[in-house]
């Protein structure tokens, strides 16, 4: 029995990076950790404590104390921005490579011809100052308003009336000639072109799209993917392990948004629901690497909800408790977060912070292993620990473990 556990406490950063004052001012004084427990000095959460997340933040806050049983560490993000997307690609091994801000109008020139070649039936969609398109009357591919403008696409589509297979086959021709960080795939069933072009929305500077709640994709049959800026599954932890045959599962949005051709993925938003699916995985493998992203702890960051934070982090606290009693000397657990998410920042948006690295075997001796310089030396540790071709990026900290 050999097992690895990653559990991602999404957008639980531990203070803001060194570059934040050039490339994100906006993030400068952040600490997700910190200041959601100076928000709630009373809030304990004794199983994170026992891992060392205030030896990880370092500095006991509130109710929270140091460890002297941890094994921890930081990593700071070496992809750009603070982003869920691009910080699981990075965990699961990926070299973050820069891409483009472009507003839709400017990329759909180059986007339209190509469709067109596909055989499909285009039409473009003018706005007042921007432009989109939509497609085969099911679909429209036009800026995502939702994220930082220029930073991605959505691909929303009526899937009573095309297929989400033939959804995603636009999308990886639009993925061909675009440059920004995400072109994202999605339909609903339920609806119809009319509902996606009656929920547009346009912003200043060109920015146009369809406000995605309005459109009721997400109200039945929704799916998803998202196709990264210079993203190759072939060097990601999940299908080097697959391709050797050993498990792999990802739960929550992780799953999502990381290619797993051959694991299982187990979809979850509820933060309950997706750790009790840990445990039931857990409980019923033998060796392999589980993955499980915890969303909602990010979704009250967006809120600027620290109430609804701390009770998610309560929640995510009593059943990582649980799995630490699963936990063997053969296994190792690692607890983490992808960016940050400060909810008393001032903005609803991630914030660019380092995270902590939270690492458990039942006979680790206590240590600190410094601070990583990418999140893809996890990905590189799982890969160590199984024994299997290394990602793309990152170094293995397991030769840096005492036991």
């Amino acid at each position: 029995m050999k097992r690895f556990v990653v559990i991602v406490l999404d957008g639980f950063g531990i203070g803001y990076m060194k570059d934040a004052e050039k490339v994100r001012p906006e993030d400068v004084g952040a600490n997700t950790c910190k200041h959601i427990l100076q928000e709630k000095p009373s809030l304990k959460l004794p199983n994170l404590e026992a891992l060392g997340l205030m030896n990880a933040l370092g500095e006991p806050v509130g109710a929270m104390k140091l460890s002297n049983t941890a094994v921890f560490g930081r990593a700071e993000l070496q992809h750009f921005g603070a982003d869920t997307f691009y910080g699981h690609q990075e965990i699961m091994g990926t070299k973050p490579r820069m891409p483009e801000k472009e507003p839709f109008y400017k990329a759909c020139d180059r986007i339209y011809p190509e469709l067109i070649k596909k055989g499909y039936q285009v039409e473009v969609i003018e706005g007042e100052v921007g432009k989109y398109l939509k497609v085969n009357n099911a679909l429209t591919i036009a800026d995502n308003l939702e994220a930082d403008s220029g930073q991605a696409y959505n691909i929303t589509s009526a899937l009573d009336f095309i297929d989400f297979q033939e959804v995603v086959e636009i999308g990886k021709v639009v993925r061909s000639v675009s440059y920004v960080s995400r072109v994202i795939v999605f339909g609903g069933k339920g609806i119809t072109i009319e509902d996606i072009i009656g929920a547009q929305e346009e912003k200043d500077n060109g920015f146009i799209g369809v406000n995605a709640p309005k459109s009721g994709v997400y109200n039945k049959g929704y799916q998803v993917v998202h196709l990264g800026y210079g993203i190759d599954p072939e060097v990601q932890v999940p299908t080097i392990m697959g391709k050797v045959g050993k498990s792999v599962t990802l739960i929550g949005k992780v799953q999502d948004i990381v290619s797993n051709e051959y694991g299982k993925s187990i979809p979850g938003v509820d933060t309950e629901e997706v750790l009790k699916a840990t445990i039931e995985e857990l409980k019923n493998l033998e060796e392999g690497f589980i993955c499980t992203n915890v969303q909602e702890t990010d979704l009250r960051g967006h809120g600027e909800d620290v109430e609804g934070y701390a009770e998610k982090l309560t929640i995510a606290d009593k059943y990582i408790g649980e799995i630490l009693q699963l936990i063997t000397k053969d296994d190792i657990l690692l607890v983490m977060a992808d960016h940050g998410n400060d909810p008393t920042i001032g903005h609803s948006h991630h914030t660019r912070e380092m995270v902590p690295l939270l690492i458990y075997s039942k006979d680790f001796k206590p240590q600190s292993i410094g601070t990583r310089k990418t999140l893809s030396d996890v990905g590189a540790s799982v890969a160590d620990f199984f024994g299997v071709d290394m990602p793309e990026n990152g170094e293995s900290f397991l030769d840096t473990l005492n036991r």
